[in-house]
């Protein structure tokens, strides 16, 4: 009878009504004992309590008449006089005045026999043990589930000790809670009542419609996509109808949209940078891309997983893994280096395994550069302060040094310092460049003026080693965009280093000229060149072809790499072309115009 959900409405009302009466119910009572509770000891705190310093004159009144031999008779006058403060009434709350050592009846609102009716209290009994241990504790703890209320207040005065005990028997609350309770039952009538039959009409507006979103659910179960519900409510029951309309309509095209999207992935996987390769649980090839066939040299498909990658984890290591757990690892496929990564399709023993391959070449290589750039730094800086310390320790402990030998010393401490810090200024303009923080001012200037500017700067050191300059272009070369300063510290570069590594007597060609957009700068001398296992890495940084020689003429082998950041910089190239004979040329190529315009930087 309740698997329909009419009957399940009607029950779920019941039990919600039921269960809410209950808990308020309870919740009153439990309220209004409790209040009563609090207002029987807020007032004998009110009377008996030390908080008040009109209270602790009470007390010491109390404690001095029953000092009196007749002072039973004193505490009763006394109590007698606080009977409203502490609700004293006959029928329901009574006090006892009784010895404190033997517990006897003295006096109070009540004969003997009525006290002889009560039980030994746990507060009665604290007050006689704290009144034979000399600590006149107050029993006062409270007890929400006793049916009484009570409180025993030792009172010692020379020999005599007496509690003055208040007992209430809690039948004001029993009463308010009687009647609270048959309150309570009758709403609960009326309210079952209203709930049934409201739950009848509920249960009605809302079976109707799903019986037929049923019916409609089968006929789109069979494949039946075409017809709809009336829609009948603006409600959720209608916006459900709706909503199930709108589904059969739409499942088709969904259905279509999976398809298309399996499609997209199917070619993602086969356009993948990655390498993936899946495999059954007898380690043969499932399915698999041709980016991992191309990393391993091989075509993945007529191969097992022993064969490809057994060597590093066997198959049932990888199929023993919980996920997201996985084996990683490194392969070495002639020059490629590549990361591994093996984990289980599912943590069933059937499930296969999957292997991820990740090309990390570059970053290797790049790792080494890092490596070789660091332990260049190092030596560079190395040996200049080597040189500086010893001559300097030299300065310092020698004595009678000539004048001539000092100033010496001194010029190659002054020689040493400058060449650190070209370095270090070298290593900041680099740092500047890579991260693109080095500000490039686009101007328009003429580039025949610039060339004249580098010839004229490095004419004097020429003439000093005895080579010729030869300017071999023309005067019509063209305005350029770009940073003049920076362009010229690249010829500059360019150009010095044909005069040093030529050696006396040479010749020194700068040629310029245009082509389409771009102009282009070559820099030839008659030097002794650069053998071909060194033209790869002559940009490299800290890269020198005779480290001896380079060191001698105070390069710091970053000038080249330098040159390079700005000519890229520069959206140009720089680079070694064929040169006949003896010598090197160095050829750079600038856009006439860059993307920024003039005046502004990067």
């Amino acid at each position: 009878m309740f698997r329909s959900l009419h009957m399940k409405l009607v029950l779920i009302m019941l039990l919600l009504i039921t269960s809410l009466m209950t808990i308020v119910g309870a919740f009153m009572m439990t309220s209004i004992t409790g209040f009563y509770i609090d207002e029987f000891y807020q007032r004998m705190e009110s009377v008996f309590g030390d908080s008040d310093p009109a209270n602790a004159v009470f007390v010491s009144s109390l404690r001095r008449e029953a000092a009196q031999d007749d002072g039973a008779q004193k505490l009763q006058e006394m109590i007698e006089v606080k009977a409203l403060d502490l609700g004293l009434n006959s029928s329901t709350r009574n006090y006892y005045i009784l010895d404190g050592r033997t517990g006897a009846f003295l006096a109070g609102s009540q004969d003997q026999a009525g006290y002889e009716r009560l039980q030994a209290t746990p507060n009665l009994l604290a007050a006689r043990n704290s009144i034979a241990s000399g600590t006149d504790e107050v029993g006062d703890d409270s007890d929400i589930t006793a049916n009484y209320m009570d409180i025993a207040i030792p009172i010692t005065g020379g020999d005599n000790a007496f509690i003055i005990y208040i007992y209430d028997n809690r039948d004001t609350v029993s009463a308010l809670n009687s009647q609270l309770f048959l309150i309570i039952v009758q709403a609960l009538l009326v309210g079952l009542l209203i709930s049934v039959l409201l739950s009848f009409l509920l249960s009605k507006t809302m079976i109707i419609p799903i019986e037929r979103l049923t019916e409609r659910a089968e006929q789109v179960a069979a494949g039946d996509f075409g017809s709809t519900i009336e829609v009948e409510s603006t409600d959720e029951i209608g916006i459900l109808t709706t909503t199930f309309n709108d589904m059969a309509s739409v499942l088709q095209e969904t259905l279509d949209a999976v398809a298309s999207e399996r499609n997209k992935l199917d070619t993602l996987f086969l356009h993948m940078s990655d390498g993936v390769v899946s495999f059954a649980s007898d380690g043969t090839v499932l399915t698999s891309n041709p980016a991992a066939s191309q990393m391993l040299g091989r075509e993945v498909s007529f191969y097992d997983y022993d064969e490809l990658f057994g060597q590093q984890f066997p198959l049932w290591k990888v199929m023993d893994l919980q996920r997201p757990n996985s084996l990683s690892g490194e392969l070495s496929v002639g020059e490629r280096a590549l990361e591994l990564y093996l984990a289980p399709v599912s943590d069933g023993e059937d499930g296969g395994a999957m292997a991820v391959l990740h090309d990390v070449t570059v970053q290797r290589k790049n790792e080494e550069m890092r490596k070789e750039f660091v332990a260049n730094v190092s030596h560079e800086l190395r040996t200049p302060l080597t040189n500086v310390r010893s001559y300097a320790e030299t300065l310092r402990t020698v004595e009678d040094i000539p004048r001539e030998t000092e100033s010496g010393f001194l010029d190659i401490i002054i020689s040493e310092t400058d060449r650190m810090t070209r370095i270090v200024q070298d290593l900041l303009t680099l740092s500047r460049l890579d991260s693109g923080r080095a500000e490039i001012k686009m101007v328009r200037f003429p580039l025949l003026e610039a060339l004249e500017s580098v010839c004229r700067a490095v004419e004097l050191e020429a003439q000093r080693r005895g080579h010729t300059l030869v300017r071999s272009y023309g005067r019509s070369l063209p305005m350029i965009t770009g940073d003049r300063s920076r362009l010229e510290q690249v010829m500059m570069n360019v150009v010095g280093n044909s005069i040093k590594y030529t050696p006396d007597g040479g010749t020194i060609t700068v040629d310029a000229g245009m082509r389409g957009g771009k102009v282009w700068i070559e820099v030839s001398d008659t030097g002794i060149g650069i053998p071909p296992k060194d033209r790869e890495r002559i940009f490299d940084r800290f890269y020198r072809v005779d480290k001896a020689r380079s060191r001698e003429s105070g390069g710091t082998g970053l000038g080249l790499s330098i040159a390079r950041e700005i000519v890229l910089r520069h959206h140009g190239s720089i680079g070694l072309t064929d040169h006949e004979g003896p010598g090197t040329t160095v050829r750079i190529v600038l856009p006439i115009r860059q993307e920024r315009e003039e005046g502004h930087g990067e």
